[in-house]
């Protein structure tokens, strides 16, 4: 797939999230999972959700530290593992990835080789905005969006 990288600038975000850590063989389990808990929290405490979220920063053992959810309006208080957090804002080098998430390995490649061949350093955490689910989604996987941000080094 051709990726068309930008670099934008972006506000921070609040998000409500649960903290996990996973291999990344274990995050195509780790990520619904986490993401239903969010929006099981969201829904009981009457909290609209936006789109879902996944934050990822590696760690030393070579497992991703976590912060999966949800967009959210305002400060989400916490409620049970659920707690509040924040997109960060900045500049960013960003994609769109359309596809299946077992792919999106690819977009992450794409920013980082765009990252390299334009003198920019990305830093963490990078994250992954997925879009709202859609039933044609079912029948035709290559449809399904997900943006990719990677923040840049001033």
């Amino acid at each position: 797939m051709q990726y068309a990288i930008r670099t934008e600038q972006v506000n921070p975000t609040p998000i409500a999230v649960v903290r996990r850590h996973a291999r990344a063989n274990e995050l195509s389990r780790v990520v619904p999972e986490a993401c239903g808990t969010v929006w099981s929290a969201l829904k009981a405490a009457g909290v609209k959700g936006g789109r879902h979220v996944a934050i990822y920063r590696m760690n030393p053992d070579g497992q991703f530290d976590l912060e999966i959810g949800a967009e959210v309006g305002d400060a989400f208080p916490g409620k049970g593992d659920v707690v509040g957090s924040t997109l960060p804002g900045g500049q960013v080098a960003t994609t769109t990835h359309f596809g299946p998430y077992n792919r999106l390995g690819e977009a992450h490649q794409a920013v980082q080789d765009w990252c390299k061949a334009n003198n920019r350093t990305p830093v963490e955490p990078c994250w992954e905005v997925y879009g709202h689910w859609v039933d044609e989604w079912n029948k035709d996987p290559s449809r399904i969006r997900t943006d990719v941000f990677y923040p840049l080094k001033n």
